[in-house]
């Protein structure tokens, strides 16, 4: 006689007859718990007066009430505010800047009139307030508490009674009536699901930080987040200053707004305008530089693309590549030199961008063709041109996305020529772009280059 499972995934289901730590369906860990009995049948139940079901067309829609942060960047990307009663986290890799962005929004909205909760589970209060003292954060009504314990937090927020509650970080709360570890799947259910509870039955916005793993994914059960209503990642080079806010879930807005902002020794800033962060500083054109519009969520945001082209001194020609794609920079040399007649495969070919910022959209492919094409001729290309376009293998130019809105801002920031898919053919663009090179170093007199 076949045995009864004795042992349930809590995530997915899966049973098995004895205990694992790790569930072998979801792969997830510390999910896998005793099934216990049958759960018994639910009867039906009356329907409150006024909670019945209603057609759709006789309801009315009105905007969710909101309130702004005081930080456009972030109230950008939530879709104008936070919402009363909604659940954000946020997640992003450690020192990023989650937890400085959150301690802005808590003093800019203790400075507006409203009461904060920010509990930190992970620094003392000292160390809290030495920090608010360093970005200029200290509101009188800014409360801080250092808690580990979930029922310790929700007797704060009870106590405090706050319009705003800030939890860093979710995964160092735990349950003491679950006996796993703090951080593990069952955890971090179970202490997000209590708070968001809490939140919702107040009417009170609660922002969670979210650690993250090794590939970039929040940390814990999936179920965390398909229990809040906002997922925020942050995102950034901890070599350089600039930090992205993107949202992959949102219930009140859009998730293709980004949030820009800089970090300094004062804290986090916002960039309202980033469009010239990614450019150079030279006064003079360059050879090897060439100007495309990316776009970061609907920002198009300019980015200069250097090249250099120098003869190799090996017999295996070196390529490399910084903040873009390899795959697709090694494509577009292959098409240089089979469509253009550019020679190419002697050289040691770099190619950059400026600002730390990674280019991974093929649009940005006609202004690494362009920049390697003028490194190789020594020809600077008109400080008015600005390329976007897709190269296919074919030699052909194809409209990157949203063409109209990048070349609007190119133009609005004084780029006249935007060469896109207009061009048609790759070899007919870089002729093009070679001569109006040419033709402004001539009057100029400055150093004798080749025909291209």
């Amino acid at each position: 006689m076949p045995k009864t499972p004795a042992f349930r995934c809590s995530e997915c289901g899966w049973t098995t007859l004895k205990w694992v730590g790790r569930c072998g369906e979801c792969q997830q860990w510390g999910t896998v718990g005793e099934a216990g009995v049958a759960p018994r049948r639910v009867a039906p139940a009356a329907v409150p007066a006024g909670r019945g079901a209603r057609p759709i067309t006789e309801l009315q829609t009105a905007d969710a009430p909101r309130w702004p942060t005081g930080i456009g960047e972030f109230d950008r990307v939530l879709g104008g505010g936070i919402v009363p009663g909604a659940v954000v986290l946020c997640s992003g890799e450690p020192g990023v800047g989650k937890s400085t962005l959150l301690l802005a929004v808590a003093a800019r909205a203790a400075a507006a009139g409203r009461r904060v909760l920010y509990v930190s589970g992970e620094e003392s209060l000292a160390q809290v307030r030495l920090r608010a003292e360093r970005t200029n954060a200290l509101e009188p009504q800014l409360y801080l508490a250092s808690e580990t314990d979930l029922a310790t937090i929700l007797g704060q927020m009870r106590d405090t009674q706050p319009e705003l509650v800030i939890v860093d970080s979710v995964q160092t709360v735990a349950n003491a009536e679950n006996e796993s570890l703090a951080g593990g799947p069952s955890q971090v259910r179970d202490v997000a699901s209590a708070l968001t509870r809490a939140a919702k039955e107040a009417d009170v916005p609660l922002l969670l930080v979210g650690h993250v793993t090794k590939d970039g994914s929040v940390a814990g059960p999936r179920v965390l987040e398909h229990l809040v209503d906002v997922v925020a990642h942050f995102d950034g080079d901890r070599q350089t200053a600039l930090r992205f806010v993107r949202t992959s879930k949102n219930r009140f807005g859009p998730t293709d707004e980004v949030g820009c902002f800089e970090m300094t020794g004062d804290g986090i800033l916002e960039v309202p305008d980033p469009s010239g962060l990614f450019l150079s500083r030279s006064p003079t054109p360059l050879a090897g530089t060439c100007v495309t519009v990316a776009l970061e969520g609907r920002r198009a945001l300019p980015v200069e693309v250097q090249a250099l082209v120098v003869q190799a001194s090996t017999a295996q020609p070196r390529r490399v590549v910084n903040g873009v794609d390899s795959s697709r920079v090694a494509m577009v040399l292959a098409v240089l030199e089979k469509h253009v007649g550019l020679a190419l495969g002697g050289h040691d070919v770099y190619v950059s961008t400026v600002g730390g910022i990674r280019l991974t959209e093929p649009g940005a492919d006609l202004a690494i063709a362009l920049a390697i094409a003028s490194a190789h001729s020594s020809i600077a290309l008109p400080r008015t041109v600005a390329a976007v376009g897709e190269i296919s293998l074919a030699g052909e130019i194809r409209a990157a996305s949203a063409s109209k809105r990048r070349a609007a801002e190119a133009r609005r920031l004084g780029y006249s020529r935007v060469v896109d898919d207009g061009a048609a053919l790759l070899r007919i663009a870089v002729h093009e772009a070679m001569a109006a090179g040419r033709q402004q170093a001539e009057p100029r007199r400055l150093v004798a280059v080749p025909e291209f």
